[in-house]
């Protein structure tokens, strides 16, 4: 139990329903459906397309997602990847001629967004109440406005300049990023969710709508046609899962990192990391150490499903083996492995439970701040950039080619404890997700933290040639992990944000939310 004299967030409890987001907006939303006889699919969709509107720079129907699940009083987890692919006419070789890497806010880093197709396919195999109730609450906010909250501006006033043409028409206010209190509307996007919400998919990906998104990409040199938006289609998959602690972690399979977060719970197995100081500089120095390896592993492998054929070896207690044999409890490795490069990141995470114990686990991104910072002009869709996450390599299993999905950064989970669901969570943060993922799961195993404790407590992430370090951290800790050859730096805000709902074995829910962010879980 946290210590009442400091100042912290209580766990939230309830035993019919609950949702956790990262804006309460969003989360009130969702439990209003489930109170309104609505299953966990209908709030998440509900809450997940809302916060478009709260949070435009983190998400939007433009963007992508990754979904696992439980059917109603079934432990039996099914995952569904909402990710678009990159367009047809998409050419390495001539991408190659124009950079080493994809231009990340140019329209040959926008994929086709995924994550619509996605809500309508659950809404119809696994929703109660219909895509029209679900919608509304969206519609009627991006019509009518929500006030800006103050992470959400923080976040804003960091990223405008990543806005173009367009955009920066609908995503500033006065030419400026909106204040705290100040409200933003999306009217355009009202617009484009009511022709979805009367027509399903096809109202998105087919007729006015997609003839305006093609033609805003088009105008920027992108090769989208409408016959790359009609094609797209979400695909159900199964979950990959490994162990740590005695819990089972649920992950996606690729094109998410899911495969990442196990690797780096396999790699934390061979050290005794409950013996150590949660919060101290030997944790904090194997986690990073661990993190470059299992990064560069990803970064060497990961890829569309289809393409992608180690996957078996990044879970394999070998691979694992062979990697933590690699790290030296007291030494840093010298910076430059290829998977600890900087990857920009902006994502929400949504976690909702129903009385009749369906959990949903949903993270839907534009990836960078305002993803591409392209929006196209009739219906204001604002496109991701999640072709940015391909790679010009000639022959990787991740180079970009046309009907393809990129890497992805975003990961939902689900813990099982014996067979039983036992709890969804996420970690927000575009690449720190894996390593979040594996933070929060050790949290709750090695150290016995709750939800909330775990989401609360301090995080470091080793990027680049930099080891991330936020203050929760003391100035002691940090002066040993220079000692031991990191280049410690404070970042910029606080490092991702994350939403977790423990099922007790008694039925009762338990919520956390990171507060970090604006958000809240609620129950009823």
């Amino acid at each position: 139990m946290r210590d009442f004299h400091k100042p912290g967030r209580s766990a939230v409890y309830a035993t019919n329903g609950m949702c956790a987001t990262s804006h309460p907006l969003a989360t009130k939303v969702a439990v209003q459906m489930l109170e309104a006889g609505g299953n966990a699919v209908d709030a998440a969709i509900a809450g997940a397309v809302l916060l478009g509107i709260c949070e435009p720079q983190m998400t939007g129907i433009g963007g992508d997602c990754f979904v696992l699940f439980t059917p109603p009083g079934e432990d039996r987890v099914l995952a569904l990847n909402g990710s678009g692919r990159a367009p047809a006419g998409i050419n390495a070789d001539a991408l190659r001629a124009k950079g080493p890497v994809i231009a990340p806010y140019s329209a040959d880093a926008v994929s086709v967004p995924g994550a619509v197709d996605a809500f309508c396919r659950l809404s119809k195999d696994w929703g109660k109440l219909g895509l029209k109730a679900v919608l509304a609450p969206a519609i009627h906010y991006a019509q009518t406005g929500v006030p800006v909250a103050e992470r959400v501006a923080s976040d804003w006033g960091k990223a405008d300049s990543n806005l173009s043409g367009t955009a920066r028409d609908l995503f500033l206010l006065d030419g400026k990023p909106p204040r705290p209190g100040q409200v933003f509307a999306a009217p355009r996007q009202a617009e484009a969710l009511r022709r979805i919400a009367l027509h399903g998919r096809t109202g998105f990906y087919e007729g006015e709508v997609a003839e305006d998104m093609v033609a805003a990409l088009r105008a920027q040199g992108g090769t989208h046609t409408l016959e790359d938006f009609a094609a797209t289609a979400c695909d159900y998959t199964d979950p990959i899962t490994g162990g740590y602690g005695g819990l089972e972690l649920c992950e996606h399979p690729p094109n998410g990192q899911g495969a990442t977060a196990i690797l780096l719970l396999n790699i934390l197995k061979h050290f005794d990391i409950a013996a150590m100081d949660p919060w101290g500089a030997a944790r904090a120095h194997v986690e990073a150490e661990a993190t470059k390896l299992a990064y560069d592993t990803r970064n060497r492998f990961m890829a569309d499903p289809g393409y992608m054929t180690r996957l078996d070896h990044m879970t394999a207690p070998e691979t694992a083996a062979k990697l933590a044999a690699l790290i030296d409890p007291k030494r840093a490795m010298p910076a430059g492995l290829p998977g600890a490069e900087a990857v920009h990141k902006d994502t929400i995470y949504i976690t909702v439970v129903d009385k009749n114990r369906m959990a949903v686990s949903l993270i839907y991104s534009v990836f960078h701040a305002f993803g591409s910072g392209i929006a196209s002009d009739k219906y204001g869709i604002l496109f991701h950039n999640r072709g940015a996450g391909f790679t010009l390599e000639q022959g990787h299993p991740n180079e970009v080619a046309g009907g393809k999905r990129p890497m992805h950064t975003i990961i939902p989970a689900i813990l099982k404890k014996d067979g039983k669901v036992m709890m969804p969570f996420g970690v927000m943060g575009g690449q720190y997700q894996a390593t979040g993922h594996a933070r929060f799961v050790s949290n709750i195993t090695d150290f016995g933290l709750s939800p909330q404790a775990a989401i609360d407590a301090p995080r470091s992430f080793a990027e680049g040639n930099v080891l991330n370090v936020e203050n929760g951290y003391s100035d002691a800790v940090k002066t040993e992990l220079g000692a031991r050859g990191h280049n410690v730096q404070t970042p910029d805000t606080a490092i991702g944000g994350s939403q977790a709902i423990l099922i007790h074995p008694d039925g009762v829910l338990e919520g956390g939310s990171d507060p970090r962010k604006d958000g809240c879980a609620l129950g009823y």
